[in-house]
């Protein structure tokens, strides 16, 4: 009798005694629970911080002035695309004066700020105040420090480019009285999703400054430098080395056609060229091609807009080019930050 009672069924009692654990709070899934509360705290770090509240100001006013200058004159573009049937409502996007840059030109020169600030302090601060070792002194995944902060960079500037772009398009609809076409607004999303995309390349770029050098000084300083090359050293050098190289007008045209090929992929290295062109080809849907073209394939094209697919298709190479240097920064912090020696202060 006592071995007969003794003996049950394990599965069982396994069973009940995770769900016994599991009722009591004890059981829980470390990425619904602990990943994301770090995310949390990481989110609300950023923006309760006067960096991110000085930098959301600054677009902020920027971007309504741009789109104050755009709306100023829309009057006579509203009547030529109203009889042309363009999408004149992404214009609020394009449109400039001559006073103030259009509204994606202040993205494209102060996104990159608004990145390298988020994350230029992401790793090297934790380590100098000592909390980094105090954080990896728990039962949590390495891991968890780097993504949580780069998932949470990433949220925090999805936020804020989708509350701009949604304000842009509610000042319009005030402004205009006419809604955007379901094609206008998702150009608009497409565009801002591509946005938080650049954006988020140079948040993985800072964070692997954080990650490589102690100071967070040297950090911030290496990722401004990298902005002011592509951004201003970078195309003088690129003109001085075509200028020498530029064939004379009266080359043949196959000399000329390589050397526009040449200039064309050079400029493809800069990752704010290549952000230039995916947002001009979705802003502007008549731009049917960025490279150059032989008179072979000018010949019986016809002028007009693209559907967003077909414009989708002409940037895809700039896309992927921009998507695989996003991965290939954090690729590279995330394999430093895990080989790194942590010591306790």
């Amino acid at each position: 009798m006592k071995s007969s009672t003794i003996q049950q069924n394990p599965t069982s009692d396994l069973t009940s005694f995770k769900n016994l654990l599991s009722s009591s709070g004890k059981i829980e899934n470390p990425l619904s629970s602990t990943f994301w509360n770090m995310v949390r705290k990481e989110i609300s770090d950023h923006v309760r911080s006067w960096r991110f509240i000085i930098l959301l100001i600054i677009i902020s006013l920027t971007c309504l002035g741009s789109l104050y200058v755009s709306l100023s004159g829309f009057a006579e573009v509203v009547k030529k695309s109203a009889s042309n049937d363009e999408f004149f409502f992404l214009k609020l996007f394009t449109q400039s004066d001559g006073t103030l840059p259009s509204f994606f030109v202040f993205v494209s020169f102060l996104g990159p700020l608004l990145g390298i600030s988020i994350g230029f302090d992401a790793i090297n601060s934790e380590q100098n105040r000592g909390t980094l070792s105090r954080i990896l002194a728990q039962p949590v995944p390495r891991d968890y420090v780097l993504n949580s902060k780069f998932i949470a960079g990433t949220i925090v500037v999805a936020i804020m480019f989708f509350s701009l772009s949604f304000l842009v398009i509610g000042t319009g609809l005030l402004a205009l009285g006419i809604p955007p076409t379901p094609e206008e607004f998702l150009r608009i999303m497409v565009y801002t999703l591509i946005s938080v995309i650049y954006v988020s390349f140079w948040l993985n770029l800072s964070i692997l400054f954080s990650v490589r050098f102690k100071q967070a000084a040297t950090s911030a300083l290496s990722g401004i430098a990298v902005w002011l090359f592509f951004t201003v050293f970078y195309p003088l050098l690129m003109n001085l080395v075509l200028k020498g190289i530029q064939p004379s007008r009266y080359a043949l045209p196959r000399t000329i056609f390589r050397y526009e090929t040449l200039k064309y992929g050079l400029t493809q290295i800069m990752p704010n060229e290549l952000f230039s062109e995916i947002t001009s080809t979705l802003l502007v849907p008549s731009v049917r091609s960025l490279g150059p073209l032989t008179q072979g394939q000018i010949q019986g094209a016809i002028p007009g807009p693209l559907p967003l697919g077909q414009s989708l298709m002409v940037v895809w190479p700039q896309l992927t080019g921009l998507i695989a240097l996003t991965l290939i920064c954090f690729l590279i912090s995330y394999y430093m930050f895990m080989r790194r020696e942590i010591r306790s202060r």
